[in-house]
């Protein structure tokens, strides 16, 4: 039987195993896909072997090591009884790198499926890489270069988000006309997945929420909550929340992107889809001061947004750390909601980035190459 295991340990990491999985029943219907994931890869057929196990940071990593040991013991011990053909590691680099290792020394395949930032810190990585993946399919189109350098194959296959827009946009007729007139606004607010960014940004949206209503009369707000996330932990900010009138749906980000007029977004792949659908954005983002001062020495990069770092300059406000505060917050969405000539340079630019992205179809080529790897036949 035709097997594939496909690890991936964050929210926007399953919804791209979950996309390859739903390429390669249509491409080899009798291949058996399992893996570590969340829900969307359960609802695309994967075998779930464990649930996703994520963590950032130095003091986030330490609350959740009991979790990422268990998932590791499941993870090493399927790799001996499922006997995969290939195994497909997306990001999560402390995580898949020991996956991969231990792949190799079984004599199984290894394709990487997004690559770890290795352009932002630890560069080194880069060797690592050749060690212990036989191909590498990047998703950011200056990453292929970087591996092409060290002699390592990889591949630029497009980014799934642009994919799953592209769907989406292929289903509605008539998305309708954003808000140009700056009154009764739709704001997306994106607190992102991990337990620290809940923790961290769900009481700054009670502040700016709570300032909106004085400032911004007559705005909605919605909030799309990754399907893996543990409610019970955040059950109290979101009732309050929820007692100021804020939507809240269970995924749903795209519906939600393209409904708002504009985005409050954590730093991380929700930033790209906002870009992607042509919402304005303003980025925030808050880790514990351990773990920033540790980053501060280490990442090598001027901006923190994917929507920055591609054109290589700002086309979206960051604000960070204490930045992350709901008057920062107020101040950009006014400018970005009052300001024409603003806001459409900042979607001018989001259509540069749209172009790199638009047409390709990621999730089916990472399918193909894992046929090749693995030798099978259409």
């Amino acid at each position: 039987m035709k097997t594939v295991m496909i690890v991936a340990g964050e929210s926007s990491g399953e919804l791209y195993g979950s996309l390859l999985a739903k390429a390669l029943k249509s491409m080899w219907p009798d291949v058996r896909v399992a893996g570590i994931g969340g829900e969307r890869m359960r609802d695309a057929g994967v075998e779930m072997l464990a649930g996703i196990s994520s963590s950032f940071g130095i003091t986030e990593t330490l609350l959740s090591l009991k979790r990422l040991r268990e998932s590791f013991d499941i993870a090493s011990s399927a790799l001996s009884w499922l006997a995969p053909e290939v195994v497909v590691l997306i990001d999560y680099p402390d995580f898949n790198f020991r996956i991969a290792r231990i792949a190799r020394r079984r004599g199984l395949k290894v394709l990487y499926y997004v690559s770890p930032q290795v352009w932002a810190w630890r560069k080194g990585r880069v060797k690592t890489m050749g060690e212990i993946a036989d191909k590498v399919a990047v998703i950011l189109p200056f990453e292929e270069a970087i591996y092409a350098r060290a002699g390592i194959p990889c591949e630029f296959v497009g980014h799934p988000v642009m994919e799953e827009i592209e769907e989406y946009e292929s289903r509605i007729q008539n998305p309708g006309t954003k808000n140009q007139t700056g009154s009764n606004p739709v704001i997306a607010l994106l607190p992102g997945s991990r337990p620290h960014e809940l923790k961290t940004l769900l009481p700054v949206f009670v502040d700016f929420v709570r300032m909106s209503k004085d400032v911004l009369q007559g705005s909605k707000f919605i909030v799309p909550l990754a399907p893996n996330i543990e409610a019970e932990k955040i059950s109290g900010l979101v009732g309050l929340l929820r007692g100021m009138g804020v939507e809240f749906v269970n995924g749903r980000t795209i519906e939600s992107l393209a409904a708002s007029d504009l985005a409050v977004v954590a730093s991380g792949t929700a930033t790209l889809q906002a870009a992607l659908l042509r919402v304005p954005t303003v980025v925030v983002y808050k880790v514990s001061p351990v773990t920033y001062l540790a980053g501060k020495t280490i990442l090598d990069v001027k901006y923190i947004s994917l929507v920055n770092i591609i054109p290589g300059r700002q086309v979206i406000r960051e604000l960070i750390q204490n930045e992350a505060n709901a008057m920062n917050i107020m101040q950009e969405v006014r400018k970005i909601l009052y300001d024409v000539s603003y806001r459409s340079a900042m979607i001018s630019s989001f259509e540069e980035i749209r172009v790199i992205f638009s047409g390709r179809r990621p999730s089916r080529r990472v399918a193909e190459l894992i046929g090749s790897m693995a030798g099978w036949r259409n």
